[in-house]
């Protein structure tokens, strides 16, 4: 007697993976805009849930706790950012232009989140060393675009690193809200001003 074959498991159509895939898109893109906006000590995925119109069981599927939810916007946020931030730089062929180019959208960004979500980003490990990770990028890039302008003979022989690590320590001041509270400057203002202390120094 022949063996009656086990039954398989249904399995998903391409078309329902992508409907899946894009909802959980979607819910990680709303999700984002609350803790962005918010920050994430103190929302709940209950809450978060309740916001988002889903059930709890659909918003687990999207992370598999808080702290991973947590992480994965941060994630994007960045990746976002930096994907953004690069198109722009990579439409400017004048190295002057590609750093302020490059300076204004980093500002640009950081409007997208509030002081309550930096504060939570920075004192949470997880988060903070991917701050920490992309600021560290943010530098070396910097120091990259001064490096491309002394080749191009826009600017003068100088230490690219140096700069940079200047650069990243202002920016570490306006994300914490440090130097905009001195100088009572936008995030975009400031990140005008630091560009154009970069490229023309204090020279008249």
């Amino acid at each position: 007697m022949s063996a009656i074959p086990a039954a398989r498991a249904p399995r998903r159509s391409p078309r329902k993976r992508s409907v899946a895939d894009d909802r959980v898109a979607e819910l990680l893109r709303q999700a984002g805009d609350i803790v962005l906006s918010e920050g994430f000590t103190s929302v709940t995925m209950d809450e978060l849930a309740q916001r988002l119109g889903c059930s709890k069981a659909t918003l687990y599927s999207v992370a598999g706790s808080k702290e991973q939810l947590v992480q994965a916007i941060t994630r994007q946020f960045f990746s976002e950012a930096a994907a953004q931030i690069e198109a722009e730089v990579a439409t400017e062929t004048d190295p002057r232009q590609r750093i302020r180019t490059y300076l204004s959208g980093v500002g640009t960004a950081m409007r997208r989140h509030s002081p309550a979500f930096y504060d939570d980003m920075v004192a949470y490990p997880p988060t903070a060393r991917l701050y920490r990770r992309n600021s560290d990028a943010a530098a070396r890039r910097v120091g990259e675009l001064i490096d491309e302008g002394v080749r191009a003979k826009a600017f003068r022989d100088l230490n690219g690193t140096f700069a940079a690590h200047v650069v990243a320590v202002t920016i570490d001041a306006l994300q914490s809200g440090a130097l905009l509270d001195a100088t009572g400057l936008s995030a975009g203002d400031a990140f005008t001003e630091l560009g154009d202390l970069l490229l023309h120094g204090l020279s008249r």
